[in-house]
C-alpha cells in the first residue's frame, strides 16, 4: 500500500527526537530522551493506546520481572507505574534460589494506561500527537525527519521506531481477517514501504491473545483460587514498601480436558494457523492452545488462568488459551473448561500478524548500522512482551539522546544485566520467531538477580542523569549497611547453650559441637538472618533494626558467597573477550585461514568485540582464534 500526499508542508516547531509508537517501548524511549533534556514528540495511531496492554493483564513474571527492576534501576518508569496500578502481586519461583525469583503483578489495564499517559503528559519535554507516520526522511544515510499522514514534515536529529505490532497489522480468527492493529485499533499501513525503500530487511511475525469473558458468567466454585503474596514487594526501588500493601483481588486456576482437546482437533482445518491463512511466525514459548494440543498430544490437560482485567470492568482474561479458531469453535472449547460452562465472550481470541525487522541490522546501541540517528526498540525488533519492549525503548531513548550530545553509546553487556542479554541476543543471533526473555538465557544469572538490580545499575542511571542524587545516596547508604552487617556477623560468635541447640533442633539443623560465627549459621540452608534474629536469646547479636531489603541482601551474600565468587571469575574471563575491540575498518576478506562462512557473517554483523563475534552463529572457535592472531598482528604493525 503506497502513500502519496496531496500536499507536503513543514512543521516548523523544533524537535530533537521523534518517537514512533506509544506502547511500552515508545513510552520509555520518549521519557528517557525528554528527561535527558531533549524536546521529544511521540506519535501514536491513538492517544487512547498509550501503554496499552492488548494481551495479558500483567507486568513481570519469570525473567521479565528482572527486566522491570532493571528498567527501574536505570531510571525508567514501568516499575513505578505498575506499583501504582496493580491489583494482585506475587513473587514467582520462591521455592527455588534467588537467581530465578521473579515478581509478577496483575495490572488494572485501563488504569495502567491512563497513569502512564499522565506521566508522559506531565513531562515538559514531551508532546503527544495522534497520527500515522508514513515516511522516514533520510539524507546521506542520516535521519533528518519524518512525514505524517497529513503530509506534514517534522525535522529532528533522531528517530526511534517503536511500532509494536501495528505495521500492516492483520487480526485473524477462523475465516475472519481484518486489517487492524490490536484491540481493533487502526493499523499503520504505510511506513513499511518507506523502510523497505531504505534497504531495511523486514520479517512477518505473529502473536496471539485469548478471549476476554464476562465475569458474571464464570462459576468460580469449580476453580482453584489464586491469592497474591501476604507481604507485597514493590517493583520500583523508589516505592515505599508500605504503599503497596493493599487489598488484592484473586485470580483463578482451572484446566482443559479431553473434551476440550477433541473439539480443537476436530476443527484444526478451520484454524488459520494450520490452514496456511497465517503467514507470520509465532512465539515458540507462548503457543496457542491449538499448538499445545498438537505438539503436546500426550498431555491430558493444560492450565488455564482466569485473571481480572481491572477493578472497574467485568472482563476477564483466559490465560493459557490463546487461539485463532473461529468464534463458534471458541465458544465450544471454552465451555468445556470447568467453571466456563456458561461463559459469554466479550472479545474473541485472535492472532495478529505484523511487520518487524531483522534486529541484526542494529548496533548494540539499537541504532541502525546504515542509517545515522535512526534507532529501534520493542516488538518491532522481533521480540515479544511488554517488559522486553520497555527495556529496549529505554536503551534506545538514552542512546538517541547521547547521539545528539556526541557522547559514546550507553551499552550493557551480558554480565551486567538481563537487558544486556536481551539486546545482545537480538543483534547477534538470527531469530525466526518473536524473542522472549528467559532466565536460562543469562549465563551469569546468579549475579543478575532481580533483588540487586539497583546495586548493579543505579550508579549508571545516576551518571546518565536519570536517577536523582537523593535516590543514589539512599543506595549508597544501603550498600554501606549491607557490607557493615556482613562484616559484623563474621565476628559474632554463638555458643552451644541450650537455647541455641533447641533452635537448631526445631529448624532441623545439626547441633553445634563448639561455638560458631553467625555467618556460618546463616550459610545453613534451613537457617536465615530473620530466623536467628526472631529468637529472643539472640537479640543482643542484632542490636540494630535493618530494613527488609538490607536483610535480604545480607542473607543472599552470605548463603551464596562461594557461588557468587565463582561466577565473578567467569565474568572476568568474559570481560577479556568483550574488551577486545574490533576496529571498524577491518577487512575480513584479507584475513587468511578465516572460513568463507565466517567472513560473510562477520561482514554482515560487524561485531564490535571478539566476545560479540564469538556469539554469532556460523563463527567457530577456530575462526575466533584466527581473528585474535590477526588483531595481534595489526597491533604490532601499527
Amino acid at each position: 500500500m503506497k502513500y502519496s500526499a496531496n500536499s507536503v508542508w513543514v512543521n516548523n516547531d523544533k524537535y530533537d527526537v521523534v518517537v514512533i509508537g506509544a506502547g511500552h517501548a515508545g513510552c520509555e524511549a520518549a521519557l528517557a530522551s525528554a528527561r535527558l533534556g531533549f524536546k521529544t514528540i511521540i506519535f501514536t495511531v491513538s492517544v487512547d493506546s498509550v501503554a496499552l496492554m492488548p494481551c495479558n493483564p500483567n507486568i513481570g513474571g519469570s525473567s521479565k520481572g528482572h527486566l522491570v527492576r532493571e528498567i527501574d534501576a536505570l531510571g525508567g518508569e514501568m516499575g513505578k507505574v505498575i506499583d501504582r496500578t496493580f491489583i494482585q502481586s506475587k513473587m514467582l519461583n520462591k521455592s527455588k534460589g534467588p537467581a530465578v525469583h521473579s515478581l509478577r503483578a496483575q495490572a488494572d489495564k485501563a488504569l495502567y494506561s491512563r497513569t502512564m499517559r499522565q506521566v508522559l503528559e506531565d513531562e515538559k519535554n514531551i508532546e503527544i500527537k495522534q497520527t500515522e507516520v508514513v515516511k522516514l526522511l533520510v539524507e546521506d544515510n542520516k535521519i533528518v525527519g519524518v512525514q505524517i499522514l497529513s503530509g506534514a514534515i517534522y525535522h529532528c536529529q533522531a528517530v526511534i521506531l517503536c511500532t509494536g505490532t501495528y505495521l500492516k497489522a492483520r487480526c485473524i480468527y477462523g475465516e475472519v481477517s481484518t486489517n487492524t492493529g490490536p484491540n481493533g485499533l487502526q493499523a499503520a499501513n504505510y511506513l513499511t514501504d518507506s523502510l523497505r525503500e531504505l534497504g531495511i530487511k523486514m520479517y512477518r511475525f505473529k502473536t496471539g491473545t485469548p478471549a476476554r469473558i464476562d465475569r458474571n458468567t464464570v462459576d468460580f466454585s469449580k476453580m482453584e483460587e489464586q491469592f497474591g503474596d501476604e507481604r507485597v514487594m514493590p517493583f520500583s526501588f523508589a516505592t515505599n514498601p508500605e504503599d503497596v500493601q493493599i487489598d488484592q483481588v484473586s485470580c483463578w486456576l482451572t484446566y482443559t480436558n479431553e473434551q476440550t482437546h477433541n473439539i480443537i482437533k476436530r476443527n484444526l482445518d478451520r484454524s488459520p494457523l494450520f490452514s496456511g491463512m497465517i503467514e507470520g511466525t509465532g512465539p515458540r514459548y507462548c503457543p496457542s492452545i491449538e499448538d499445545k494440543v498438537v505438539k503436546f498430544a500426550d498431555k491430558e490437560r493444560h492450565q488455564v488462568f482466569i485473571e481480572p482485567e481491572g477493578l472497574e470492568t467485568n472482563e476477564m482474561y483466559i490465560g493459557g488459551m490463546s487461539s485463532s479458531l473461529p468464534e463458534d469453535v471458541q465458544y465450544k472449547m471454552y465451555r468445556t473448561v470447568p467453571g466456563l460452562e456458561n461463559v459469554r465472550i466479550v472479545r474473541n481470541a485472535y492472532a495478529i500478524e505484523y511487520d518487524c525487522i531483522d534486529a541484526r541490522q542494529l548496533k548494540p546501541s539499537l541504532e541502525f548500522k546504515n542509517i545515522d540517528g535512526l534507532f529501534s526498540g520493542g516488538q518491532f525488533n522481533g521480540s515479544s512482551g511488554y517488559e522486553e519492549a520497555a527495556a529496549q525503548g529505554l536503551i534506545a531513548g538514552i542512546n538517541a539522546a547521547r547521539k545528539i550530545k556526541n557522547l559514546p553509546p550507553f551499552l550493557l553487556d551480558r554480565s551486567e544485566a538481563y537487558i544486556g542479554v536481551l539486546i545482545d541476543d537480538l543483534v547477534t543471533k538470527e531469530s525466526h520467531e518473536p524473542y522472549r526473555m528467559m532466565t536460562s538465557r543469562a549465563e551469569y544469572r546468579l549475579l543478575l538477580r532481580q533483588d540487586n538490580a539497583d546495586q548493579r545499575l543505579s550508579k549508571k542511571g545516576y551518571e546518565l542523569g536519570l536517577i536523582s542524587k537523593e535516590r543514589y545516596e539512599r543506595l549508597e547508604l544501603k550498600e554501606k549497611l549491607i557490607n557493615e552487617e556482613i562484616e559484623r556477623l563474621k565476628h559474632v560468635t554463638v555458643g552451644t547453650g541450650d537455647a541455641v541447640q533447641e533452635l537448631l533442633k526445631e529448624c532441623g539443623s545439626t547441633p553445634l559441637n563448639s561455638g560458631s560465627t553467625m555467618v556460618d549459621l546463616i550459610r545453613r540452608p534451613e537457617l536465615s538472618y530473620e530466623l536467628l534474629k526472631s529468637i529472643d536469646i539472640h537479640r543482643p547479636a542484632f542490636p540494630v533494626e535493618l530494613e527488609e531489603e538490607v536483610i535480604e541482601q545480607v542473607n543472599i551474600a552470605i548463603k551464596y558467597d562461594g557461588y557468587i565468587k565463582r561466577q565473578k571469575k567467569q565474568v572476568e574471563q568474559f570481560k577479556k573477550l568483550e574488551n577486545k575491540k574490533i576496529p571498524k575498518n577491518i577487512d575480513y576478506d584479507k584475513i587468511k585461514s578465516l572460513r568463507i562462512e565466517a567472513q560473510q557473517k562477520l561482514k554482515e554483523y560487524q561485531p564490535i568485540s571478539i566476545g560479540q563475534a564469538s556469539r554469532i552463529s556460523g563463527v567457530s572457535p577456530a575462526d575466533i582464534s584466527v581473528l585474535l592472531v590477526y588483531l595481534e598482528e595489526m597491533t604490532r604493525t601499527e
